[in-house]
């Protein structure tokens, strides 16, 4: 960056930032940057507020784990340039988000602490031999102890003046921006014990601290080190995903040719090669071998599941069967892999309710961290301590008031709830919706694919001519019913487009079929007067231009987990309840078979949503489990929504949670993770103003030395993150 805060050559080797600029579908712009130097809630607020003050940017995000910006805008793509400049006069150097940045940031940071951590420690036992000696020595003679205090210095200083420069950097930023930050009292801290124990040997006085100052540096850098280690371990799901990707692609040219590409510049027609053992590249096709592959990294499943030729791949699979050849679909941005990046991302940055409370606390840190410090060391010399009883007591104060572990409090056990959430097949896309699904005490499901497979087969046999004119309505839908005409069809014949086709979400889909409007759907959507048939199976209806009808039935199972499911959901003291679009007989026999009391079968969209509604009303916090591409209406009335789909339908779905296995238990997995993860935040809550409300008054009163407020303020942010750890293994 240059001084005037232009984006330079150097921004990740392009001399435009507007490259790195992405387009959503509804037309707005998002770009993503790493922001190295953010090391506090200070810097999460001006960061954002720099962003934001741009004028065109409507929001913008911070991402403490990853030191991730993300700014949305409507406009040109050159307005990301402002932003980068906002961000450089502000203090804060800025590069594209990229999983290889974000990971050779936090590598070059972990670098220069642990050379910096090397120094101070070589400093720090060289010193510490020499402060030996002249505390021990009850007999050593003024100009021996002189030399000695010299000696530490000549040690010490250098050692000060490399080692800090983490610490430097950060505060001189800040102050040449005009705003403090945590770097800030840190620096005056070290600064002020060096320059007193400098003074002190100069005047030839006996209060000497350059082991002090040295040790207090090693100790923060220490804290350091090992916060970035941790945090690391608690590390965004979303980054680790994308880390573990291919790093190069086979591409077997036409000829049969072979060349080793990048991932990123794989294009959608190309064919790939897949060794044994190798991680897919790219979404697509198969298109040569037998593939049985790992997918537990997007779907939880552990069963390696072995894909038919011209199935769909994903990229991030792990190939476990022997050589295959894919045909490439979607690359880099496009795949699903990324997809799950974007969104994890996106609900990782969201403000819940808890993270704007640390967030407001926090903010009030910096200027009440100098404010005590100030006030310490005033009052220490109005009562006559003395100006270095009083300096050292006021940088106490500067140290152990710290607000990194409030900062720390939600956003660590976030990533880690979305770790092991990811982990278990689930995708979080809603900021707040782990504190929502938390206060759940009620879950209800839908039938079809949900608490069933979905994978609905044609059952009677029927006319092939109304078979392949009932698929080519349902090839233009997604519901399971109509996944089911289809498969039917194209098992056996040719079906043929029908015009003008149009869905009705809960009733059914119209089209022309050259000859008249024809019709498939429920009974009441087709207007047949039939209602002498009645049975358990899954039913849809056909109704021709001329009028003649058809009724296409089907079966389907429940999930082999689902009684266990809810089971284990009324074990947790959850009630349980069952709409479905389903007839009435149909649902009855699968809440009998599930042992759900409260359900309500024939339910239209809108039916469902209202019933939500009443049980809002009545108090109750509802988790609705249900399609996200038919049950919109249901999953936004509800508290909260999870929904068992599609990997490829991810991006389209409306529910807060996203089920990407074949199993049901995820959902009763997930709530008592939201559960666990709510404690440990109040937990860290606790911790971190309990810290502060012990460490405070300690350190003014003078019970604690600059090395202790050193050990504590370290020792605070890694007990936050580390209980934030524990959710990886709570249950």
């Amino acid at each position: 960056m240059t001084d005037q805060g232009e984006p330079d050559a150097g921004f990740a080797g392009t001399a435009h930032v507007a490259a790195y600029v992405r387009e959503r579908d509804d037309g707005s712009k998002t770009l993503s940057l790493v922001v190295p130097d953010i090391v506090c809630a200070a810097c999460i607020s001006r960061v954002e507020g720099a962003a934001r003050a741009v004028p065109e940017v409507n929001q913008a995000r911070v991402n403490f784990s990853t030191k991730r910006l993300t700014a949305e805008w409507r406009g040109d793509a050159e307005i990301g340039d402002r932003v980068v400049a906002a961000l450089a006069d502000t203090g804060y150097k800025s590069a594209p988000f990229t999983v290889e940045s974000a990971l050779g940031a936090d590598d070059d940071a972990m670098r220069e602490l642990l050379r910096a951590l090397g120094v101070a420690g070589f400093a720090a036992m060289n010193v510490m031999l020499l402060s030996v000696s002249v505390w021990a020595g009850t007999d050593m003679a003024p100009g021996t102890q002189s030399l000695f205090h010299w000696l530490s210095a000549l040690i010490a200083l250098p050692a000060v003046a490399y080692a800090g420069r983490p610490f430097y950097r950060g505060a001189a930023s800040a102050l040449r921006a005009g705003h403090l930050n945590m770097d800030v009292p840190i620096s005056l801290a070290v600064i002020l014990a060096a320059c007193m124990s400098l003074y002190q040997t100069a005047e030839k006085g006996d209060a000497v601290y350059f082991d002090a100052s040295i040790m207090l540096l090693f100790f923060l850098l220490l804290g350091r080190v090992l916060d970035l280690r941790v945090r690391a371990k608690a590390r965004s799901a979303a980054q680790q995903l994308l880390a573990i990707r291919s790093r190069a692609a086979t591409v077997v040219d036409p000829d049969g040719r072979r060349r080793f590409v990048r991932p990123e510049d794989l294009e959608p027609g190309m064919r790939i090669a897949v060794a044994s053992g190798e991680r897919i590249s790219a979404d697509g096709v198969l298109a040569e071998g037998l593939a049985v592959l790992d997918t537990s990294l997007l779907t939880g499943e552990a069963i390696p599941d072995e894909v038919p030729m011209g199935g769909t791949v994903y990229a991030g699979a792990l190939n476990v069967s022997g050589p295959i050849e894919i045909t490439v679909t979607a690359s880099d941005e496009h795949t699903l892999l990324s997809e799950i990046g974007r969104l994890m991302e996106a609900a990782e940055q969201g403000r819940a309710r808890y993270v704007r409370l640390a967030d407001r606390v926090a903010r009030a840190y910096a200027p009440a961290v100098h404010l005590l410090g100030l006030l310490t060391l005033v009052g220490w010399l109005t009562i006559g301590a003395g100006w270095e009883t009083s300096l050292l007591n006021g940088i106490a104060v500067l140290i152990i008031t710290c607000p990194c572990a409030l900062a720390l409090a939600v956003p660590a056990v976030q990533v880690v709830a979305g770790g092991r959430l990811l982990r278990n097949g689930v995708l979080i896309k809603s900021g707040d919706a782990l504190e929502r699904l938390a206060d759940v005490d009620m879950v209800v499901f839908d039938k079809t694919g949900t608490l069933t497979t979905g994978a609905l087969e044609l059952g009677a046999p029927v006319d092939s001519g109304a078979l392949a004119l009932a698929a080519a309505l349902a090839q233009e839908s997604r519901h399971p019913l109509s996944k089911a005409l289809v498969r039917a069809a194209r098992g056996t014949m040719t079906v043929t487009p029908v015009r003008n086709v149009q869905e009705m979400p809960g009733f059914g889909l119209a089209g022309d079929s050259g000859r008249g409007t024809v019709r498939l759907g429920s009974r009441r959507w087709v207007g047949t007067e039939i209602q002498d048939i009645e049975d358990t199976k899954a039913e849809i209806w056909l109704r021709e231009a001329a009028g003649t009808l058809t009724r296409f039935t089907f079966t389907d199972r429940l999930r082999d987990d689902a009684a266990d499911t809810v089971a284990q959901l009324k074990a947790m003291g959850i009630e349980v309840g069952l709409l479905s679009g389903d007839r009435t007989v149909a649902v009855a026999a699968a809440a009998d078979a599930l042992g759900i009391e409260i359900w309500q079968g024939a339910c239209s969209p809108k039916d469902k949503a209202e019933r939500l509604r009443q049980f809002a009303a009545e108090g109750r916090q509802v988790l609705m489990v249900g399609d996200g591409l038919n049950d919109g209406p249901a999953l936004a009335a509800a508290h909260v929504s999870l929904s068992p789909s599609g990997a490829a339908d991810i991006a389209q779905n409306a529910a807060d949670f996203v089920s990407l296995g074949e199993k049901l238990m995820p959902v009763a997995d997930t709530i008592q993770i939201a559960q666990a993860a709510k404690r440990l935040v109040f937990q860290n809550f606790a911790l971190s103003f309990g810290y502060n409300a012990v460490a405070i008054p300690i350190a003014i009163l003078g019970f604690a030395s600059p090395l202790i407020a050193a050990a504590a303020m370290s020792g605070s942010s890694l007990a936050v993150t580390l209980n934030a750890l524990r959710l990886k293994w709570i249950s």
